[in-house]
């Protein structure tokens, strides 16, 4: 099936849903570090380097997917959270796709802020948008009339495509990803395919992880290391291992654990050694100082970020249990966001890692496209044995 990748990025999104079985029609993406990226990794003919308002998205054909992350800056709560007046919101882009392509379905993400209260208004203006691509507004209205319209539209006075859709606040850590990354993903199944859709449940809980450290101890078997727990006073175990019997009892929590940084870097090696690999190289001056501590190394890693003015949690940082800092590694930062480990990444350690904090964890994007591409193939299923019979009576 046919996949458009609209602000692409590094693409974690796009190679998920590659692995997942989509074929990629076009990626567009203005920043030229990230084209630089895509061309790489995905090859050059696919890839426009243009601004989305300038790319002539009706000259596609049988596109069968549109994916992507409109830019976030107008709703992240480290943002100015200007929303629908901010010049970068580029929802109504994204919303002009799926008018002009008519998808079969569609895939957002973006950031937590979204939900904020203060945007309420505002986001069910994009939900409905998206769910009616094809009722427009006057020139002479604004988004607010528009948005009165929509909630009073009925089914039956609308011709157009129409889409199912449904968003969920996802955190990557509970689909195997070693961070705690909270995302709002928007998926619509064009309503007229007679399938419906649902959010893939979990596969991974902190609980598992807190009973493999607390209670079983095997996640440190795992590692052939001693038990560390930050702060421990020497009660910080048993305090957790006594809450964790108390609601499961015997028997441990069924789904996997979080996966942890030193899950992921296990096999890496330390950066300051010689070891030959290009994107793996130590970047000295990292420090930590209250509100700015880096991430635990025995937990999953705070979400990697892309801020404008640096990075002020201190989330591009790994902590050891001595309280020794240092910075990830662009090699680590794709780890972290489950890129294989021959991704390559344009530009120095700054515009790398920008790239890679903007990126959909690709271990997520897979689980969601995996769903998605059953869904529609089950659809294609149905239509061709609807085809069958009617052609045999």
């Amino acid at each position: 099936m046919k996949c458009l990748e609209i602000f692409s990025g590094a693409g974690g999104l796009a190679l998920g849903l590659e692995k997942a079985g989509f074929e990629h029609c076009a990626f567009v993406e203005r920043n030229r570090h990230a084209c630089a990226t895509l061309m790489d990794n995905f090859g050059p003919q696919r890839v426009f380097g243009v601004d989305i308002q300038d790319f002539d998205i009706g000259a596609l054909k049988a596109v069968d997917l549109v994916a992507g992350g409109p830019p976030c800056q107008p709703f992240s709560l480290g943002g100015k959270h200007k929303a629908h007046n901010d010049s970068r919101d580029m929802f109504p882009y994204a919303i002009k796709a799926i008018e002009q392509l008519a998808p079969k379905a569609f895939v957002f993400e973006n950031v937590k802020g979204l939900l904020r209260d203060s945007f309420k208004d505002y986001f069910s203006y994009i939900i409905l948008r998206l769910t009616y691509p094809g009722f427009r507004k006057n020139e002479s209205d604004d988004w607010w009339e528009h948005l009165s319209l929509l909630r009073t539209l009925k089914d039956m006075s609308y011709a157009g495509v129409r889409y199912d859709v449904s968003f969920q606040l996802l955190n990557a850590a509970d689909y195997g990803v070693p961070q705690t990354r909270e995302r709002v993903v928007i998926v619509g199944v064009r309503s007229d395919l007679g399938v419906a859709w649902n959010f893939p449940k979990p596969t991974h809980c902190e609980d598992r992880l807190l009973w493999d450290q607390c209670v079983s101890g095997e996640y440190w078997t795992r590692h052939s290391i001693e038990p560390f727990f930050e702060g421990d006073d020497g009660t910080v175990q048993e305090r957790k291992a006594k809450s964790l019997k108390a609601r499961y009892g015997l028997f441990e929590p069924t789904l996997l654990p979080w996966q942890t940084i030193r899950d992921a870097l296990s096999d890496v090696v330390d950066p300051e050694t010689v070891h030959g690999v290009a994107d793996h190289q130590h970047r000295a001056g990292a420090r930590a100082y209250p509100g700015h501590t880096g991430s635990w190394i025995d937990w999953p890693s705070k979400t990697i970020k892309a801020g404008d003015h640096g990075v002020p949690g201190g989330e591009n940082m790994i902590r050891y249990e001595d309280g020794r800092v240092r910075y990830f590694t662009v090699f680590e930062g794709k780890r972290i966001q489950t890129f294989p480990d021959d991704f390559r990444v344009s530009g120095g350690w700054g515009e790398a890692m920008r790239q890679i904090g903007n990126a959909v964890p690709v271990r997520l994007a897979e689980v969601l496209g995996k769903s998605l591409m059953q869904t529609l193939q089950q659809q294609s299923c149905h239509a061709e044995a609807t085809k069958r019979f009617s052609a045999s009576h």
